[in-house]
């Protein structure tokens, strides 16, 4: 009978977003862990069956330092941002498009639904320009998406599952490293999307970093406005994307913690809910 209770009060949600885009940007432990890995491709199939029409946004951060560290490149962050350097762009490319790109695509088909891998040159999919970082410091080739070719993904997502890598061009043809949660908030909003999803290693948005216990279940878009240029780290560009992506007309924004199984589903389809939700007003 709980089974069936968990079926019933997904029913409404189901029902809700069947037909609607959700966009998960996926990294982290979720990515990290082969048991969370094929949760999470089962998932995202899940989704595609019930009707929703998922959109995958990945990074792939500790596998582009892990092999940084190897051909002995500096590895460098600011305010939660890679400095990138040719140098470092070419293996973010290498990483990101030419495998952890396809170990996803690979996973998802083998749960029961076609997959296809994108990067941001795929069809002039993401046009960037060169930015800094929110304090003003020079990153080097860390790209601001300007424009999201969205034809492009939904030709794709009308018969397969989008999973698309976080590298861009400009329009000189420069490639540059984009931040994955960037790049989630701007496809969301380009799609007119129900929620986008950020999976991360905290349990979501904390009122202190350092106490788990402190979690901000809802907030508003003013509210997380206000309180974002007192941030550091990897969660400033997380709620920054849900920032765009609520301004550009996305109905939520979630922040999960991808270290517990199916969050993902939990967030989307319980009346309880788990990590934060942030909308256009609380």
């Amino acid at each position: 009978m709980r089974d069936v209770g968990t079926l019933l009060e997904a029913l409404p949600y189901i029902r809700q977003f069947h037909g609607k885009t959700i966009v998960i940007k996926y990294g982290g432990a979720a990515m990290e862990d082969e048991t969370l890995r094929e949760e999470f491709a089962r998932d995202v199939v899940l989704l595609k069956y019930v009707g929703l029409n998922p959109i995958v946004v990945h990074g792939g951060g500790p596998e582009i330092t892990g092999y940084m560290e190897r051909l002995g490149l500096p590895v460098q962050f600011v305010e939660g941002l890679r400095v990138s350097d040719p140098d470092t762009v070419e293996v973010a490319k290498m990483v990101l498009v030419g495998k952890v790109n396809k170990e996803i695509v690979l996973r998802i088909n083998r749960h029961g639904q076609p997959a296809v891998g994108l990067c941001g040159d795929d069809g002039t999919l993401f046009r960037v320009a060169r930015r800094a970082s929110p304090g003003g410091q020079d990153i080097g080739f860390v790209g601001r998406i300007e424009r999201v070719n969205t034809g492009v993904i939904e030709h794709v997502a009308s018969d397969y599952i989008p999973v698309i890598a976080s590298v861009g061009a400009d329009r000189e043809g420069n490639s540059y490293n984009v931040n994955a949660d960037e790049a989630a908030g701007a496809v969301a909003g380009a799609l007119g999307a129900i929620k986008v999803v950020f999976l991360t290693d905290v349990p979501g948005w904390l009122a202190d970093p350092a106490d788990p216990g402190s979690l901000i279940g809802q907030a508003g878009a003013e509210q997380v406005r206000g309180a974002i240029g007192g941030l550091q780290g990897g969660m400033r560009p997380k709620l920054e994307a849900c920032l765009r992506a609520i301004d550009d007309g996305v109905g939520a924004a979630h922040i999960l913690d991808g270290r517990v199984a199916h969050s993902l589903l939990l967030e989307l389809f319980t009346d309880a809910g788990v990590g934060t939700k942030i909308e256009s007003s609380s």
